[in-house]
């Protein structure tokens, strides 16, 4: 117990401290996710929101390729993108390997297929009522499609809130296409396997209490935004 004692204590003492160094693996970390995130949910949403409502000639293989996508290992999307930016592959030529912006990349390969299947399954588990009204009012499929959403939005709140959980808490496809170079590319997440890698326990709890509280606050105001839609 006094081993586990001492790193508690190392934990909340550096935790108490919260140095530059900290702050800007949070920061970073909050950056990366959240803009991967929101590319996520803008491409998978209106993805999600097409295979809940439509029925069109591809669906189900494209289903299936969504399906297979929200399960696919971080560490295999980082090494495709490891290989469409390698300075031999097809962009190369932007020289952005080992950068934040590779590691968006990465990580909105992960979020789309969660956004998109999430919200699949919330619109197409709209009220056969409130499908059949959607088609009685003729609209366009973008007027239709952003009405659906709304009906469905605290599903569509889960797929962003599922979609954020999915890239923050991931280590293996930041780790590759990143480097986890300190002070460049280093998130909280690949700062935790470097120090619990040094048997440095009470650096590694902090950051592993800064990520949880980081995904408490961010899945906290998704769920109250489900939360109060319902209410109304």
């Amino acid at each position: 117990m006094s081993f586990i004692g001492d790193v508690l204590s190392q934990a909340l003492q550096l935790l108490s401290q919260f140095g530059a160094e900290l702050r800007e693996v949070l920061w970073l970390t909050l950056m990366v996710s959240l803009v991967a995130t929101a590319i996520g949910v803008v491409v998978g949403v209106p993805l999600g929101t097409a295979l809940g409502l439509g029925r069109f000639r591809g669906r189900t293989p494209l289903l299936v390729a969504v399906n297979t996508g929200m399960g696919l290992p971080p560490v295999l999307a980082g090494l495709l993108i490891l290989l469409l930016l390698w300075s031999d592959g097809p962009l190369g030529s932007f020289g952005i390997l080992f950068t934040p912006q590779a590691m968006v990349l990465a990580q909105s390969l992960l979020a789309i297929p969660i956004a998109a299947g999430v919200t699949a399954g919330a619109v197409g588990g709209l009220s056969p009522v409130a499908r059949e009204q959607l088609t009685a009012l003729g609209l366009r499929r973008t007027s239709a499609g952003w009405i659906a959403v709304r009906e469905a939005w605290p599903g569509v709140a889960a797929a962003v809130a599922a979609a954020f959980g999915r890239v923050v808490s991931e280590v293996g496809a930041v780790l590759v296409v990143g480097g986890n170079i300190q002070g460049e590319t280093r998130v909280l997440t690949t700062a935790i396997v470097e120090e619990a890698r040094q048997a440095q326990f009470g650096a590694a709890l902090a950051l592993g209490i800064v990520l949880m509280v980081l995904a408490l606050v961010i899945n906290g105001g998704l769920t109250w935004l489900q939360l109060r839609e319902r209410a109304r």
